[in-house]
């Protein structure tokens, strides 16, 4: 089976293992593929904010309620990274609660990474905060944007 549509970006970085572990603190991102690439030599990394492995547990469940499809941010392990996704541009992940959001940014303001204080902007931007990724690329944390519904109520 084919992939169709949008399943992937790709995101230069200086050292993938750094960037793992950030983006699996942050946006709950496992490590679905790894390899060597064969000509070039640097590593590749994709990464996945759910495993697609059968069983864990509520599969179906968060496959009806928040998951339309497999999705990835391919790592790209390079010598020199000039950050494409900032300062506006950027990457954003939705978290569960406004609870789960607030410990996350108490942690990145911890560890020197959160752009500035959480936001509210209501409808339909909701709440979100801006970090900065050890390459200098910008993620989004997000609670209460509503774009999975409303790509259901449009299609």
């Amino acid at each position: 089976m084919s992939d169709i549509g949008l399943t992937h970006i790709a995101l230069p970085v200086s050292d993938v293992e750094r960037s793992i572990k950030f983006y699996s603190t942050y946006a709950r991102m496992e490590v679905l593929h790894s390899r060597i690439d064969a000509e070039t030599g640097v590593a590749v990394v994709w990464i996945c904010d759910r495993p697609w492995r059968k069983p864990y547990p509520a599969y179906r469940e968060a496959q009806r309620s928040y998951r339309t499809r497999p999705f990835v941010i391919v790592l790209i392990q390079t010598d020199s990274v000039h950050p494409i996704l900032s300062p506006f541009a950027h990457l954003g992940v939705g978290c569960k609660s406004r609870e789960d959001m607030d410990a996350l940014c108490e942690r990145a303001r911890q560890e020197g990474v959160l752009l500035g204080e959480q936001e509210d902007s209501g409808y339909p931007v909701g709440y979100w905060a801006f970090l900065r990724d050890p390459d200098g690329h910008t993620l989004e944390l997000s609670y209460g944007q509503e774009i999975g519904l409303t790509v259901e109520k449009t299609f």
